[in-house]
């Protein structure tokens, strides 16, 4: 009896255990993990089938320079340390720090007081010895018509011409002797021997200056114009002199900050050896400085006009993708289809690219939106206005699943910073005016999808 019991129990138990099973199965919902949310949301957000939008450019034909960028230094094209020849004490300074001057204009004064006695003496000393030879040659003159007469032997004669010349000599001497002192009162007023501009002040009035000694009273620079030297690798030689034979190269200054054009000039000299320890070669290039924008010691980037493409194909440099067989362009197609078209690029800066083979300029190449592409793709081309607008204004539940991760069925990340706006908008609303992906997100939201 007591077996029959326990049975009747077990039974009870297991039928109430059931019961209670099968009311609360209905209930049981599972959170998905990270990659079903990844799995769903793509699923509803995307079709696959949907145009792509995206921008395009047309390609078309211009003529295009090919510069080569160097960095260089700017120097004046003439530099002077001016300093005093002689000694003595500075009396002035006659510049202003900053100034413009021309060759002749006093700099500094030195006092010329000892100098300009040495020039007197000199002065008298000649016209003491001018007097002595205009006697000599009265003597001379005397002695040649007493001769005739046996009044003086040959001998006399022959030694009054000797006095004459020796004090024509002198006289030479003396001449020789008031132009060196002549120099040395001029060297007192130091002047300017260069146009340019003055620097900063070295030596105040009232100081000592020697000659020997070389004492830099101002340096004075020639600003207008200046020179620049930049290098480039020794691979650009032969491409550099080829062109320069051909005539001068133009060279643009541009700030390596702002990356401005500061001023235009022309190169002047290749240096005629290659550095060994770095490989470059040294370019000189002159610029008129007419404003001023270049100063002596600064840094800049030089651009060298080597040549022109004469009417090459140009395209946008972000229409230009790289694949493992080189380059490729979308190009957009009248079905509003894309084709992949293999190109060939010659030159390409940060702008622009020269295509010199497999694309012809009338035809339109796509710029951006490549995550989605592919050949065939149907696409849809959005305004540019369209694409830089802001999107719609994320709920909570699209924070959330962004964090998780948004992927496209090629497992790369879709181009949400570039494209997300665009796709948003060219989605396909829906009668309430909402896209279509928001309207999929907030539906699963509503329907007790993702937290």
């Amino acid at each position: 009896m007591s077996t029959l019991r326990r049975l009747a129990v077990f039974a009870g138990l297991a039928l109430l255990i059931g019961g209670a099973f099968a009311y609360l199965k209905p209930f049981d919902r599972s959170i998905p993990g990270p990659d079903q949310q990844r799995q769903q949301r793509g699923a509803r957000g995307r079709d696959t089938n949907a145009p792509v939008p995206v921008l395009v450019a047309g390609s078309h034909t211009a003529d295009v320079p090919i510069y080569l960028d160097g960095v260089g230094t700017t120097k004046a094209l003439n530099t002077v340390s001016v300093s005093s020849l002689v000694d003595g004490t500075l009396l002035s300074v006659d510049y202003q720090e900053g100034q413009d001057v021309k060759p002749g204009d006093v700099l500094a004064r030195v006092d010329p007081v000892t100098y300009q006695a040495q020039l007197d003496q000199a002065i008298a000393k000649k016209a003491l010895d001018e007097a002595q030879l205009a006697n000599a040659k009265l003597d001379l003159v005397r002695y040649t018509n007493l001769v005739k007469t046996n009044a003086v032997t040959t001998q006399q004669l022959d030694t009054q011409k000797a006095l004459v010349d020796q004090l024509e000599a002198q006289v030479k001497l003396d001449q020789g002797a008031i132009d060196n002192a002549k120099a040395y009162v001029k060297w007192c007023t130091i002047i300017s021997p260069i146009e340019g501009r003055t620097g900063i002040r070295q030596v105040d009035e009232g100081n000592i200056v020697h000659g020997a000694a070389g004492t830099v009273i101002v340096v004075v620079t020639t600003v207008r114009p200046i020179a620049v030297v930049f290098t480039l690798p020794q691979q650009q030689l032969g491409r550099v002199v080829k062109a320069f034979t051909k005539g001068p190269l133009t060279a643009l200054a541009v700030d390596p900050d702002l990356g401005t054009q500061l001023d235009q000039g022309k190169l002047q000299v290749i240096n005629n050896q290659v550095d060994q320890t770095t490989g470059t070669v040294q370019f000189k290039a002159e610029f008129p400085n007419k404003d001023l924008q270049l100063w002596p010691g600064q840094f800049v980037n030089i651009r060298l006009l080597v040549d022109t493409l004469q009417q090459v194909v140009v395209v946008p440099t972000a229409a230009v993708q790289r694949g493992p067989n080189g380059a490729f362009v979308y190009v957009a197609q009248p079905d509003s289809t894309v084709k992949v078209q293999a190109v060939t690029v010659s030159q390409q800066d940060e702008t622009q690219t020269v295509i010199s083979s497999g694309l012809q300029s009338t035809e339109q190449v796509v710029t951006s939106g490549f995550a989605q592409l592919a050949n065939g793709k149907t696409i849809t081309v959005a305004k540019a206005d369209e694409t830089a607008s802001p999107a719609p204004a994320a709920t909570p539940h699209d924070r959330r699943a962004d964090a998780v991760g948004d992927a496209d069925h090629t497992g790369r990340p879709a181009e949400r910073h570039h494209n997300r706006t665009s796709s948003d908008q060219s989605g396909g609303p829906d009668h309430s005016g909402r896209p279509e992906r928001h309207r999929n997100q907030t539906s699963s939201a509503q329907s007790g999808g993702s937290p």
